[in-house]
């Protein structure tokens, strides 16, 4: 097997036209150098240079391997390089598991800044719901998955939960319901109003459940909508009343009211899921970043 290391040997003495020459630029005595290609031309099994006056020149072998040393050289060259931009967190690749409501709100403009400030960074989205993105993490299918957890149940093989969000959930009335004119509600004022639903069960609806189960109630769903826009517009047909998280509420109906909720509040817990031990990848440290700035910015406009 030919060394790299002789090859590029090789490549200084057939530029500089003497072993001598080579050894001076390369710090080596001439014995050294001539030992070395003595190995090499062992090691390719012909000859690969010939002596012309007090220098020497390559035979047609000693060109091609001179040829191919250049080509290395500088494909290593090009792998330090861009080595360097992936520690760096300039480059590499990112599959991200996401459910509807935190892509637009959290998702999106973190991508956004991270491809403004590292546009090398390449991400793959993928919707998650309504499967359970964290065997996809634990199995390497991705790299991060944004879910829902009580903030008690943060027990995952091979997962860390790193917290990003508590997103409060708002009442959603009909424009000129009863309650429209109290400017936050108890959650016991709702007790006795038909619900709409707008959350399979899990870990969206737990809290809610949880909520009105603290309150002593519960809930009376009269419809099943499956997400937050079609509610909306249960609610403001006037078929019953909603609770809906903040993050859930960006494109409001123009025919329903909001109010904030208080005893208890229901909230849920929004984290971002990768692979224990801590990511090695400095693009997702990268993207973790951008999440937590994201969340950031959102809390101080609140």
């Amino acid at each position: 097997m030919l060394d790299r290391r002789r090859m590029q040997l090789l490549r200084a003495v057939v530029t500089s036209g003497s072993v001598t020459a080579a050894a001076r630029n390369l710090g080596y005595t001439p014995s050294a150098v001539s030992q070395q290609m003595a190995v090499l031309e062992k090691e390719a099994g012909i000859s690969l240079l010939e002596r012309t006056g007090r220098g020497v020149r390559p035979t047609e072998a000693g060109r091609l391997l001179t040829d191919y040393a250049a080509v290395i050289d500088r494909h290593f060259a090009e792998a330090e390089v861009a080595l360097a931009e992936l520690r760096a967190g300039r480059t590499g690749r990112v599959v991200v598991r996401y459910f509807a409501t935190a892509g637009a709100t959290l998702v999106a403009p973190a991508v956004a800044a991270l491809r403004r400030d590292q546009p090398g960074v390449q991400v793959e989205l993928k919707l998650s719901d309504p499967e359970d993105p964290l065997p996809k993490v634990r199995d390497r299918l991705a790299d991060i998955a944004l879910v829902v957890r009580p903030r008690g149940q943060l027990s995952a093989d091979g997962i860390r939960f790193v917290h990003l969000l508590d997103d409060r959930y708002f009442a959603v009335l009909p424009e000129g319901h009863r309650l429209t004119a109290k400017r936050e509600l108890d959650l016991t004022d709702l007790a006795d109003e038909p619900w709409v639903g707008n959350d399979q069960p899990g870990p969206c609806l737990d809290p809610v459940l949880d909520a009105c189960g603290a309150a002593g109630f519960s809930p009376n769903f009269v419809v099943e909508s499956g997400d937050y826009a079609t509610a909306q517009g249960f609610v403001a047909a006037g078929l019953g009343v909603s609770l809906i998280p903040e993050m859930g509420l960006g494109s409001r109906h123009p025919a329903v009211a909001v109010r904030p909720v208080r005893n208890p509040e229901p909230v849920r817990t929004i984290y971002a899921a990768i692979r224990e031990p801590a990511p090695a990848q400095p693009a997702l440290r990268r993207l973790l970043d951008a999440l937590r700035d994201t969340t950031t910015a959102q809390r101080a406009e609140r």
